[in-house]
């Protein structure tokens, strides 16, 4: 599975590799950047509209993670633009992470892009004591919001994946639900998230159906429950829609193809959540 980030860093290579002078520039000053960064660690930036990376995780030829090539993708994402990273989700292969391993990312994103743009960090997991190890770990380190997906295989009952939600929402870290029922087994429904949507954690969701028509059901759904529209920021996770996503309604993106094509998606999010389709046309 860890062959997904080479495959990705040899197309970006020559980018990255351009802002190694600013790499080594940093290391040099070291402990005065680490030191603000960790500064304002307890302080959250919200997320936002637009296009958010579905970051890979970097790895050596040994399959260990390879924390200098990690900061120099955070950096070439800040300079190209990507308005938020989601980080450790399944592009970023954390499923085979350790704790251990998942910490050492996220205590770089924050030292590089905390305060910068929101960092969405992947915590769900089938087990729910592991989501709240893994939230609390998120919290701990520092970053803004979470991505929890719904439980896999076990097909949980709409009424359960409420609760599920609820109870995570209530450790503090604000969500972003991520509904892939084509790899999860389960469909969070536009209703139910209609139901979760007034709890003040849950700002946001990632539906990668593929199914433009979810934007207006889920309004819809929100607005049946008393709950304004624009409480919720709704992302398309289907890359092959996601400006008919927008353009119905929605609010952005996280996405894959943003790892090779940040400043395209960022442009098309933009064209996008402007209504201004001949742009969009131009952009694709």
């Amino acid at each position: 599975m860890r062959c997904i980030s080479v495959a990705v860093l040899a197309l970006v290579a020559p980018y990255v590799s351009a802002f190694a002078p600013i790499a080594n520039h940093r290391e040099m000053k070291g402990a005065t950047t680490r030191l603000e960064a960790g500064n304002n660690s307890d302080e959250r930036t919200p997320m936002r509209q637009g296009s958010y990376v579905a970051l890979v995780t970097p790895m050596t030829p040994t399959g260990t993670i390879d924390l200098p090539a990690l900061r120099s993708l955070l950096r070439f994402h800040l300079e190209a633009g990507t308005d938020g990273l989601c980080i450790l989700g399944t592009t970023g292969e954390a499923a085979v992470m350790t704790m251990t391993e998942r910490k050492s990312v996220l205590d770089v994103a924050v030292e590089e892009v905390k305060g910068k743009m929101p960092i969405l960090v992947g915590t769900g997991t089938i087990d729910p004591e592991h989501v709240k190890e893994q939230t609390m770990q998120a919290i701990d380190c520092g970053c803004d919001a979470s991505l929890l997906v719904t439980p896999y295989y076990v097909k949980p009952p709409q009424r359960g994946l409420i609760k599920h939600f609820e109870t995570m929402a209530d450790l503090g870290l604000p969500v972003c639900i991520y509904n892939v029922p084509g790899r999860t087994g389960v469909d969070f429904t536009p209703d139910s998230i209609g139901k979760v949507a007034g709890h003040p954690n849950i700002v946001a969701v990632k539906e990668a159906t593929g199914d433009v028509s979810r934007v207006g059901k889920i309004h819809d759904a929100m607005k049946d429950n008393g709950v304004q529209t624009d409480k919720l920021l709704l992302f398309s996770g289907d890359d092959g829609s996601t400006d008919e996503f927008v353009l119905a309604g929605g609010d952005g993106c996280i996405s894959v193809t943003a790892n090779v094509a940040p400043s395209q998606m960022h442009n098309l999010m933009m064209a996008a959540l402007k209504k201004d389709t001949d742009a969009v046309k131009e952009d694709q």
